[in-house]
């Protein structure tokens, strides 16, 4: 199943509607994403833009002459395959972009991991609580994108500094004799992101979980299946999709963040966010920078574009043994 199949045999008015996420798409994403593929195969320049052309007219044999340079992968491969080469040999690798590339599959893994072992049980709650009560609990989950986000982060340097309110408290206490290293450094880089991206894993889990028929659950119940089992066995395959969804929706944003390492995660937190912003600003490497932006989305992309081509494949084995 396509999306050329889904948009057969729509009417005008239906085909307009579905049309415009795909229109959304292209302007967004594909046509910005082009320009970035096409600015990763030129080379530095000393001009405005600070690139080479893809191209230049002969106007004596009246012909146009390409200008593609390979050159920025081959470097950025290279050296990848340099320090994979050292790390193997029990030496430490020496490549930034390597390095940034790891933590920023790393930390956006982590912090995924996190919102949804914690957001879970929030989405479960609520999907379960009192239907006048759900938008209320909803809002409170939705209150902190009310505030300018910058200003989230800023708080959370108020909280965590070594004169910050935990410290000071904690200080004052006697609960602690020495102030707590618990800002600019991966602890306050993984807790901050969880806080920021936390609401994109309830409410794709709470939207899948209150669809959920209760009836499944008095039937385990009946067959004698225990809370766990319970589960195990129904709620977490039922909500397989917003599972998913939720993952999605942080991983991706996370693993490209830039303000929250740039403000919390200390130096040796070199996601590929801040790494993209020194070459692109810094060195004014706009080519190399596009290359390693390119090497990012192909990345993201292809489990994605995978994990759709199975997903689709299990709808139409679904479709076929009901038929």
């Amino acid at each position: 199943m396509n999306w050329f199949k889904r948009l057969h045999g729509l009417r005008p008015t239906q085909g307009v509607v579905v049309s415009i996420p795909y229109i959304w798409l292209i302007l967004l994403f594909l046509v910005p994403f082009f320009i970035v593929l096409k600015i990763s195969f030129s080379q530095q320049d000393v001009a405005i833009p600070p690139y080479t052309p893809l191209y230049e007219v002969d106007a004596q044999l009246g012909r146009i002459n390409l200008i593609i340079s390979y050159q920025n992968y081959a470097d950025i491969f290279n050296d990848f395959g340099h320090s994979l080469l050292q790390m193997l040999m029990g030496r430490p690798g020496n490549n930034i972009y390597l390095l940034a590339y790891w933590l920023s599959i790393k930390n956006a893994f982590i912090t995924t991991f996190i919102c949804l072992v914690a957001g879970y049980p929030i989405a479960y709650t609520i999907s379960r609580a009192p239907e006048k009560y759900r938008n209320g609990l909803l809002l409170a989950i939705m209150l902190p994108f009310w505030t300018s986000f910058l200003l989230r982060v800023y708080a959370w340097i108020s909280l965590l500094g070594r004169n910050g309110i935990i410290n000071t408290y904690l200080l004052k206490w006697g609960i602690i004799q020495n102030p707590l290293d618990m800002f600019y450094n991966n602890f306050s880089l993984i807790l901050v992101m969880v806080y920021a991206y936390l609401p994109f894993m309830i409410l794709p889990l709470y939207t899948q979980l209150v669809k959920m028929d209760n009836r499944y659950l008095e039937a385990a119940a009946d067959l004698g299946a225990g809370p766990i089992k319970t589960f195990c066995s129904v709620t977490l395959p039922l909500s397989k999709a917003g599972i998913i969804s939720g993952s999605m929706l942080v991983f991706i944003p996370a693993i490209g963040e830039f303000v929250i390492p740039e403000l919390v995660g200390g130096t040796e937190n070199q996601m590929i966010g801040k790494v993209l912003w020194q070459t692109f600003f810094n060195e004014n490497n706009w080519p190399l920078a596009s290359s390693l932006a390119v090497i990012m989305v192909v990345l993201l992309v292809i489990p994605i574009t995978l994990y759709q081509r199975f997903e689709s494949r299990e709808i139409e084995k679904g479709t076929d043994h009901a038929s």
